[in-house]
């Protein structure tokens, strides 16, 4: 396959380029042809050079604040060249609260200050090569995992406060805890109890105590996502999925990669993988 040719613009007054150099460098690295049209583009000229370059995808750089009026723009001149096959993303020092606005108006994907030139260039590769396997987002939220000392002495809120339906409680050696599964649409609480004294949820709840313990997602081909996240440098707990409960596969998604937050990646057995 050819390879994948970008357009890397930075449209309106910004007077600094050193965050699209980057970028442009990035992608050169992962194999790509750049074209970088310099600072102070118009819509007109970024959608016209994007079409005489032939470019598969056009990436938009913005801070000067600008980007609601100028993404916009871009995508109306590339309509009005016949070439708004051509898929745009943009970056830079967006707002996250006009992150939606731009998804709505057309640009395909915004990447925060916080992403990585590794989850960029998979990204566009995904998008472009038709040969690349898409992993899809998760489904759902599959569960909430809550520590607690004593199932059975935090039962009663759940069940009798909440009026909420107790399905089963299972042992899960491997991890060294009892789960509650407690339903809740199409999604579940699970109560965690410790079975020993070496049991990691033991030392969670020695050093924080009782409360939210990790948020599960359900995804399908979990280990595809597991390799995936490690080539864009997500640090991982298990970069291999193990069995887990409720006749499931899982693996932990270390904290410091979601701002304090652990999360777990769940696969039903018998899921596509």
């Amino acid at each position: 396959m050819k390879k994948i040719r970008v357009l890397v613009a930075k449209p309106g007054l910004d007077g600094h380029d050193r965050g699209a150099l980057v970028i442009a460098q990035a992608l050169r690295d992962h194999g790509m042809e750049v074209i970088y049209t310099g600072l102070r583009q118009s819509p007109a000229q970024i959608a016209q050079a994007a079409v005489q370059e032939d470019v598969d995808v056009i990436g938009l750089s913005s801070l000067s604040g600008a980007h609601r009026t100028l993404f916009p723009k871009v995508l109306e001149e590339l309509e009005n060249r016949s070439a708004s096959d051509i898929p745009v993303i943009g970056g830079g020092v967006i707002p996250s609260e006009d992150i939606p606005y731009l998804l709505d108006k057309g640009i395909k994907k915004i990447f925060t200050s916080g992403s990585s030139t590794e989850v960029l260039a998979a990204y566009v590769q995904e998008m472009i090569d038709p040969q690349a396997k898409l992993v899809e987002a998760p489904k759902k939220i599959a569960h909430i995992g809550i520590a607690v000392e004593n199932i059975d002495a935090a039962l009663s809120f759940y069940t009798d406060s909440l009026g909420l339906e107790l399905e089963a409680v299972e042992k899960v050696e491997s991890e060294g805890v009892k789960v509650a599964f407690i339903k809740i649409g199409e999604s579940r609480l699970e109560l965690l109890e410790p079975l020993n004294e070496s049991s990691a949820l033991k030392k969670f709840l020695d050093k924080k105590g009782e409360g939210i313990h990790h948020i599960a997602l359900e995804v399908d081909n979990i280990n595809s996502r597991l390799q995936q996240l490690k080539q864009q440098g997500i640090t991982l707990i298990n970069e291999e999925a193990k069995d887990g409960a409720h006749n499931s596969q899982i693996a932990f998604i270390h904290p410091k990669a979601a701002n304090g937050v652990l999360f777990e990646l769940c696969q039903r057995k018998g899921s596509d993988d």
